[in-house]
């Protein structure tokens, strides 16, 4: 069994340099070292012209561990 963590990247919103607002790959990095593994990126939030909002980072590691 897996426990799973959410953690939202919002984007700047600028129409065409969508960046992220945080370091995702510091994000992913701290995750790491803490025994969390990167399961997948994913844009849930759709804004004007079919651009993301945001990122979700979705990580796993084994329940109670």
């Amino acid at each position: 069994m897996f426990e799973y963590k959410f953690v939202e990247v919002k984007l700047s919103n600028q129409f065409l340099s969508k960046k992220p607002k945080e370091d995702y790959q510091e994000i992913i990095r701290q995750h790491a070292a803490e025994g969390w593994r990167l399961v997948q990126i994913f844009a849930p939030a759709i804004e004007g012209y079919g651009t993301a909002a945001s990122y979700e980072l979705i990580f796993e590691k084994p329940a109670g561990s």
